[in-house]
């Protein structure tokens, strides 16, 4: 007999001494499961004839209900939920140590900056005079003009940080990958040079009302949308090694401060080097040296971070801290003696 008909034929005997039932009649357990089987049947019997058959009831679980997930009872679960998945998907790509890089929502390539600029000139032409409105968007493309040179800046920065860590970092999971907020701007440069270089980058986007979705450039598998800025922010410092950051308004600011004082009150317990990426910007912005007047904070908390102007600075200041703290082997700068 061959074994695709003894298969067969033993799977008629197992049915005839299973029966109508289910249950193996050789088994010395029959006897209980048949009166289990029984009750079974008395507890589920359908609804007397003469009444409308009615189907059994058949509730949604907890875990499905998007109702429940979505109200304000559920809002510890749905924390939970934006600490846990990020966590097992930067595990399975085996991410520990990313740049941190900041900055605008706002600022554009120069190439669309400049375009959009001499659109608007093109509409005024030679109008004897121009709306407020028209005036309004020429004002703010120049300053947007002014600015997009750093969306250049953080691009090749972001290139020449992951290109490094490619080339001289052979284990995935010690290499040094950028990460960014997932929006446009900065951010977008940020990803955008990480994929340029040939690598790999993580954007930790925000459900917005005005941001819809991630940037084009981001690495489809380490895109994240959270709901809660707090968790968010969590996993920016939770894997951070570096941190640049460049101009940007109260969201940037936001990171910055908080970067700062769990660095000052060494809640973070690793080191973190901090660059500020434009002087000429921090510097009209923000007046440390009127909080250190004020006795607000001390004159050594400004050691906690630096400036720098220049692309090829920051990139090797960097790797110098980072191969010194992180990886035990000298970096571009170090120097014997």
């Amino acid at each position: 007999m061959s074994k695709k008909k003894k298969n067969a034929s033993n799977r008629k005997a197992l049915r005839r001494r299973r029966g109508s039932s289910g249950i193996d009649t050789r088994l010395p357990s029959a006897p209980s499961a048949q009166k289990a089987a029984d009750d079974y049947a008395v507890a589920a019997t359908p609804p007397p004839p003469r009444q409308e058959a009615t189907p059994f009831p058949t509730p949604e679980k907890a875990y499905k209900n998007l109702d429940f997930l979505s109200s304000s009872a559920a809002r510890s679960i749905r924390i939970q939920c934006e600490l846990t998945e990020p966590a097992i998907r930067f595990r399975k790509h085996q991410i520990n140590s990313t740049i941190v890089l900041f900055g605008s929502a706002r600022i554009p390539p120069h190439d669309r900056a400049e375009q959009d600029l001499e659109n608007i000139r093109n509409e005024i032409g030679e109008q004897p005079s121009i709306t407020r409105e028209q005036k309004d968007r020429l004002d703010h493309l120049r300053r947007l003009k002014k600015a997009s040179p750093y969306y250049e800046a953080a691009m090749r920065l972001s290139h020449d940080l992951t290109k490094w860590s490619l080339d001289n970092i052979p284990q995935p999971q010690n290499r040094f990958y950028v990460c960014s907020g997932g929006g446009p701007g900065i951010m977008e440069a940020a990803n955008r040079g990480a994929r340029e270089a040939g690598g790999r980058s993580v954007a930790l986007g925000i459900s917005l009302p005005f941001e819809q979705h991630l940037n084009t450039y981001t690495t489809e598998d380490l895109g994240f949308e959270f709901h809660y800025f707090f968790v968010r922010k969590y996993w920016f410092l939770y894997l951070a090694k570096a941190l640049v950051v460049f101009p940007g308004g109260f969201g940037t600011m936001d990171e910055l401060f908080e970067m700062l004082t769990l660095v000052q009150t060494q809640k973070l317990q690793k080191y973190v080097p901090v660059v500020l990426f434009g002087t000429k910007f921090w510097n009209e912005v923000l007046n440390f040296d009127a909080l250190v007047e004020w006795g607000v904070i001390s004159k050594e908390d400004l050691s906690l971070f630096r400036f720098s102007d220049s692309v090829e600075e920051t990139r090797d200041y960097l790797i110098g801290e980072l191969s010194s703290y992180y990886l035990k082997t000298p970096g571009p700068d170090s120097r014997e003696g």
